[in-house]
């Protein structure tokens, strides 16, 4: 019988063609378990249809999105030591970095673009969650500071997507201190009356919550995006009490005054444009479509001008002034009339043309 389980089994598997589907295809939702196709969820630019969960979105496709027609250009950032401090744990340092590099096609976190946006050039930087948790190590620091003062240089705004667990621990005393140096080039772009503006997306916590990511002018979270320094799990353990509901979401933060607003993901880069704009006080920017539809009523406004006869109240007008001038005219030929002087009538005897005296009455 085993020619049956060896031989007929994997024919008939074979006829059938049974195959295996991959593990990406599908995406579950972590808030209500719905499953989204995957070209689905990136056509509706990572946000889940029926919840409405905002999925983590890859750096490359974030500034694809943001920046007009996808175009852009990627800021180069200096290179760092890979492992100064020869860190090991159950793996090298070293080899942490080589397998995220692969997985997601980094050279780390952070990364920094310049572009338009509606026709505004702003300078971008975005933290790649996917990259080591998008935690701060010297790369990620360089890469920020980098982009600070290319937007200083362009004389351009400065807008910052940032999702982080924190400072990397790898890296020990050198990734704190990247806060500091963070926040000196916040500084530089305030100096040159820059904007500075910060979308925080989920999650956003630790060392970068405690320096560049809270230092901006104006901050914006995405929605049910989690912010903080110590995670909620840490700081019930720690108080011994039980957090209130949505703690630490951005729903919560915007209710108690310490973000400035929650955006939809669909409407960001509409808000990004027009808070860019107005902070540099630059005039708001006209699409191609809305600039063709100006254009043509314009030349059919102007067209329905000259073919459009007088209305009745133009018309009533017209004949006034016309009745007014030909008045004047009668009045002034009358006034120069009485002007002129009258001749007196002769009474003597030459008064008529034949000498005879008139005859008394």
């Amino acid at each position: 019988m085993n020619w049956i389980k060896n031989v007929v089994r994997p024919k008939i598997k074979g006829f059938l063609g049974t195959r295996d589907v991959p593990d990406n295809k599908w995406i579950k939702c972590p808030d209500t378990g719905q499953m989204v196709f995957h070209s689905d969820l990136e056509a509706n630019q990572f946000v889940i249809p029926g919840s409405g969960y905002h999925m983590r979105v890859p750096s490359k496709e974030r500034l694809k999105r943001l920046f007009d027609d996808g175009n852009y250009e990627t800021i180069k950032t200096p290179e760092v030591a890979l492992d100064p401090l020869k860190f090991r744990d159950e793996k090298r340092y070293t080899d942490r970095l080589k397998d995220a590099r692969s997985k997601t096609g980094l050279d780390d976190a952070v990364a920094v673009a310049k572009g338009t946006l509606k026709e505004l050039t702003v300078v971008a930087a975005v933290q790649d969650f996917s990259f080591m948790g998008g935690s701060l190590g010297m790369a990620a620091g360089e890469a920020i500071v980098t982009g600070m003062m290319s937007a200083v240089e362009a004389k351009c705004p400065f807008i910052l997507f940032a999702a982080a667990g924190g400072a990397r621990m790898q890296e020990g005393i050198l990734s704190l201190m990247q806060m500091p140096r963070t926040t000196v080039a916040v500084q530089r772009l305030r100096e040159a009356n820059l904007p500075y503006i910060v979308v925080l997306t989920n999650p956003t916590t630790g060392g970068v919550t405690a320096s560049y990511a809270m230092l901006g002018d104006i901050h914006i979270a995405e929605p049910g995006a989690l912010i903080g320094f110590a995670g909620p799990r840490v700081i019930e353990q720690t108080i011994r009490e039980k957090l209130p509901e949505g703690f630490q979401r951005s729903e919560f933060l915007l209710e108690h005054g310490m973000i400035d607003m929650v955006v939809h993901r669909h409407e960001l880069r509409d808000r990004l444009s027009q808070l860019a704009r107005i902070l540099t006080k630059s005039p708001a920017a006209a699409s191609a479509g809305s600039k063709l539809t100006l254009l043509s009523d314009a030349i059919e406004e102007e067209t329905v001008k000259t073919e459009q006869p007088a209305s009745k109240e133009e018309g009533e007008e017209k004949d006034l002034l016309a009745a007014e001038m030909t008045d004047a005219r009668e009045a002034d030929v009358t006034s120069t009339r009485k002007s002129k002087p009258v001749k007196a009538a002769k009474t003597g005897p030459s008064a008529s043309p034949t000498g005879a005296r008139p005859e008394p009455a």
